[in-house]
């Protein structure tokens, strides 16, 4: 049965990397089990959308790089993107429509608490890392 799955990420990589990789991970699953999915990114989270950033964090946990890259492709075909616009300037000096990160600008969809609320009042399940 396919359900709509919202993967919101929150939590800072630096803190628990090994909770960002699970995430990503899980919400990769989702898309490739079938599953509408929508990932948000928010608050230190945003830190993964920086090019080479998840190469680096997967190096930090003992996991090959191309892991993380799969996860980005299998999000990238399959999930829509979403982002707080103040927490990725906050955390990484990149503001909206800027370009700079792991996704194109014409592929995210730049929000804040509105957005978290729609797609979680939306969804079957929703995941938070």
């Amino acid at each position: 049965m396919t359900c709509s799955v919202f993967v919101k990420f929150v939590s800072d990589p630096e803190t628990d990397p090994s909770k960002s990789v699970v995430g990503l991970a899980c919400a990769a699953q989702a898309v490739s089990d079938g599953h509408d999915v929508d990932v948000f990114f928010a608050a230190a989270s945003t830190r993964m959308l920086v090019p080479g950033y998840l190469e680096g964090l997967m190096e930090r946990i003992g996991a090959p790089p191309a892991m993380a890259q799969h996860f980005v492709q299998v999000l990238t075909d399959g999930a829509r993107w979403h982002c707080s616009f103040n927490s990725l300037k906050a955390t990484a000096g990149i503001e909206e429509g800027q370009g700079g990160i792991i996704v194109p600008d014409e592929a995210i969809a730049w929000s804040g608490p509105p957005g978290v609320i729609a797609l979680a009042t939306a969804a079957d399940t929703v995941l938070c890392y």
